[in-house]
Order: structure tokens, then sequence, then C-alpha cells
């Protein structure tokens, strides 16, 4: 197990019970991976530094995550597919 940080800009369009949606959506991706999610926060809505998909705002998650390095590409595939994260980066915290 190795731990992670995943840093998720989410459509700032969305409303609270659909953000809090993708949130819980992206955790039980790394659950069903057989990893755990140890902190999740919320930096909220934040302008960014230029337009992704014609969005000038986005809502910012960061979630700190302990899983096998061989489901990371499992989870990244899914990020990917979910129209309402714009942006992810998953990182290795040594």
């Amino acid at each position: 197990m190795r731990n992670y940080e995943l840093i998720c800009i989410i459509h700032p369009d969305l409303d609270e019970n659909a953000f809090k949606a993708v949130v819980e959506k992206v955790s039980s991706w790394v659950t069903e991976g057989s990893g755990t999610v140890d902190k999740v926060d919320i930096w909220g809505r934040r302008r960014m530094a230029y337009h992704i998909n014609k969005q000038r705002e986005g809502q910012y998650v960061l979630l700190h995550l302990s899983m096998n390095p061989a489901a990371t590409a499992d989870l990244e595939r899914n990020l990917r597919f979910q129209e309402s994260v714009i942006r992810s980066m998953l990182t290795v915290v040594e």
C-alpha cells in the first residue's frame, strides 16, 4: 500500500448534493480497488488560471488515499470518464 494525494477539479455548476455525490463516487472507486480514503479536504470554489472546457472556476477537492499501485490505473481511467471531473492529478506521497 502506498500513500497518494488526489486533487480533483469538479464542475462549478453542480449543487451541493451533486458535488457530494461525485466525491463519494470517487471514494467508492478507491475502496473498490482495496484502498482507503484517509482524509477528504474540500477547498471549495476557486478561480482557475485558464479556461478548461469553457469554465473559469472549479470546485477543488483534495483526497489523501492509501491504495495498491496496481489499482491507480483503474482509478485514473474512471476519473477520465466522469464528466463532472474537469481535471484530476494523482501523486505519490513519500
